[in-house]
């Protein structure tokens, strides 16, 4: 029977040296109270010290809350994981060299807790093979400190004459999750959850490592009045639960209030959901979207992607196909920003390590992901600016197996001034920042791999778009008001290739207007 304690001590569970999971998905999921009390511990007793963190995603707001209460130095020695885009002060951490940093797609991630609860000797996956996960080119490492002092995480291996990258399993010290309820037996409901995230990875993991399994929850209920098929994890591996206050407890951390149309309690009509203004993010959301098809499975990524969501619903074609998240929610509307992950009127939820191993095994139909930087080798960059790495999340699983993707975004970046005028697009002032590059940065999708496994690969601007094919990057499509010459080519790195079927962007797409569903030729097919 799971014991009752407080966050404080709970903290005080932790060792010194400990390697220690949490988890939780951007806003949601994240066990505050107890992330609260380790940092006031450390401050008060120096305890506990050199932790090694594992996590998946960043966990937090981009501000104090969540992960980056865990950025002091001394608190943290190493982390792993797949993104830190939320957490400033551990991304200024791994850039300052002040911790060791490894990198890893978050599908491998959670393929790996399972490997350790399973107590196998590691993980072999494709995964990453010819991204900078490859120990070829970088080998997952973060940062200079990690590449000169750090070990190697990750190993090439051949299997029945296919490369293969090797993950070698490590215990788990502790661990501190989060659930909606416990009863007085210590079994876990996520009753109230929005996610169900990778929660049960990592306590199984934690237990079948000897660790320690400690559970956040909101609320304490009496034995056997949680629905047995609600408990999602049970007491047999839950040592302690901490009772939370409720500033402590959000379902996400962009709303103060429970919202029920994200754990299916409620539906609400679609005509509730705002509708977006027409600017580069909706151009870019409609003429992606041109490419769903009827009764597909589709993942979106953080961003740009996310507008594919709010036009379909707009449109009134919701309900032609399903949109996926890595988080494990499929159906209804996928929320952007900091709520992604979320999704109003969601149809299932699986575990996040269920739906990465569909995507990993090619199980998605089409995925349109974040345009950051693309070079003349059809490799995009989505991890690493500027010297600062923040990690791929589940781009690597998404992309590298998916037979289309889309990459959607600006065609460049910083500020800009571009404008939707009677059906054309005018750009008054562009962004300085070229994205379309002679080499990107760091190699988060490879455009050799993409060759190899025959994917289609679209890239979808504002005022282009672009295929990647054998022979190169070619430009298919340009907006209706912008010049070739000086609005696109002049503002890349290197020349693409141009179809001999260029045309214009249709032009409703740039009519204040909806569509209408009989544009979406794919899904009424």
């Amino acid at each position: 029977m799971a014991k009752i304690i407080t966050a404080k001590e709970a903290a005080a569970l932790i060792p010194d040296n400990a390697r220690v999971a949490f988890g939780g998905f951007l806003g949601y999921g994240c066990p505050e109270e107890v992330l609260k009390a380790v940092r006031s511990s450390f401050e008060e007793t120096g305890h506990p010290k050199d932790m090694t963190l594992l996590k998946g995603v960043s966990v937090g707001d981009k501000g104090e809350r969540g992960i980056n209460r865990l950025a002091v130095d001394g608190l943290l020695k190493c982390v792993i994981c797949s993104h830190f885009g939320l957490e400033p002060d551990i991304a200024r951490m791994a850039a300052e060299n002040k911790i060791f940093s490894y990198m890893i797609p978050l599908g491998t991630i959670t393929d790996w807790l399972r490997i350790v609860a399973s107590r196998k000797p590691g993980l072999i996956t494709k995964a990453g093979l010819r991204t900078f996960v490859d120990p070829r080119i970088e080998g997952s490492k973060g940062n200079e400190l990690t590449k000169e002092k750090g070990g190697d995480i990750v190993s090439l291996i051949e299997v029945d004459g296919e490369e293969c990258l090797f993950y070698k399993a490590a215990p788990l010290d502790v661990c501190v999750i989060r659930g909606t309820y416990a009863d007085e037996d210590g079994n876990i409901s996520m009753k109230r959850e929005a996610i169900h995230g990778e929660q049960m990875e990592i306590a199984a993991a934690t237990h079948n490592s000897g660790g320690t399994v400690i559970v956040q929850v909101e609320k304490i209920v009496t034995k056997g009045s949680i629905d047995p098929r609600d408990v999602k994890i049970h007491g047999f591996m839950v040592d302690y639960v901490v009772v939370a206050a409720p500033e402590n407890h959000p379902q996400t951390f962009t709303s103060d209030v429970y919202m029920p149309e994200l754990t299916g309690d409620i539906r609400i009509p679609f005509d509730e959901i705002e509708k977006m203004p027409l600017s580069e993010r909706k151009i870019c959301g409609r003429r992606a979207a041109l490419e769903l098809k009827k009764d597909t499975l589709v993942n979106l990524g953080i961003g740009m992607p996310d507008a594919i969501a709010a036009v379909a619903a707009e449109e009134g074609v919701s309900s032609k196909f399903t949109l996926s998240i890595e988080s494990g929610v499929l159906g209804g509307v996928p929320l952007g920003g900091l709520a992604l992950g979320g999704s109003i009127n969601p149809e299932a939820f699986y575990k996040m390590a269920d739906i990465l191993n569909i995507y990993d095994g090619g199980g998605l139909n089409m995925a349109v992901l974040g345009l950051a930087e693309m070079d003349e080798k059809g490799n995009l960059n989505v991890s690493k600016f500027n010297g600062k790495v923040v990690g791929p999340g589940g781009f690597i699983n998404i992309s590298q197996s998916t037979p289309f993707v889309i990459f959607t975004g600006t065609f460049t970046a910083g500020k800009s001034d571009i404008r939707v005028e009677n059906g054309k697009l005018n750009i008054v002032k562009d962004g300085n920042v070229m994205k379309f590059k002679k080499q990107v940065e760091q190699i988060t999708f490879s455009g050799e791999m993409a060759i190899k496994n025959e994917q289609k690969v679209m890239i979808v601007t504002e005022r282009a778009v672009f295929l990647w094919t054998t022979e190169g990057l070619m430009l298919t499509e340009y907006a209706p008001g912008v010049d070739v010459e000086k609005d696109i080519i002049a503002k890349m790195e290197f020349r693409p290739l141009i179809s001999s079927d260029l045309k214009e962007m249709d032009e409703a797409i740039f009519r204040d207007e909806p569509m209408g569903e009989e544009w979406f030729c794919g899904i009424n097919d």
